[in-house]
């Protein structure tokens, strides 16, 4: 297999796991937790995952072929909520964010990581731009994940290896390979 198609096929799967983390931690959180401030400067969970969902509708939708900041976006409305979104909708929103994204970087051949792709009239690399777009993912993933946790305390169910048992998750994997 080629450095390139390693490279799109390890790309999917990295969305696919923080898609799958920002699940896990979503299912967490109450229906009023998804909309709590933790001050009036921040976002919530529900704005974060409006703009994850709308990013990721922008840049992925006919990927190879418009500019990734599509006219209809309102980047700036992402972080308003001026009515309170339901979990189903706000689910229905991140999923199909996620479908988009999936569907365009699983359309990908090798021959394309090197073509030239806009984002904001600025030229990208599509190699360039998934690494962008999978790092911004990550990072409000992550927020959404710590909030979470914030909101369960301690009923959270950890995502990752629980604290204190990384000696046993090292064993078993030591013990998968030796």
């Amino acid at each position: 297999m080629s450095f390139e198609s390693a490279y799109l096929l390890d790309l999917a799967r990295t969305f696919r796991q923080y898609k799958r983390l920002g699940d896990g931690a979503l299912a967490q959180v109450s229906d009023e937790n998804l909309h709590t401030l933790v001050d009036p400067g921040a976002n919530s969970i529900a704005i974060v995952m409006k703009h994850v969902a709308g990013n990721l509708r922008s840049r992925f939708t006919d990927f190879l072929i418009s500019d990734g900041e599509k006219p209809g976006r309102n980047r700036d409305g992402e972080f308003e909520m001026p009515a309170t979104m339901s979990r189903d909708e706000l689910l229905a929103s991140w999923n199909e964010g996620f479908a988009i994204a999936l569907a365009a970087i699983e359309a990908l051949r090798p021959e394309d990581l090197d073509r030239t792709i806009y984002i904001r009239r600025e030229a990208f690399l599509v190699v360039e731009a998934l690494n962008r777009s999978v790092s911004h993912t990550a990072y409000h993933v992550g927020q959404i994940v710590y909030l979470a946790k914030h909101f369960a305390g301690p009923h959270w169910t950890t995502l990752s290896i629980p604290k204190g048992q990384s000696g046993q998750a090292t064993g078993a994997y030591k013990s998968r390979i030796g």
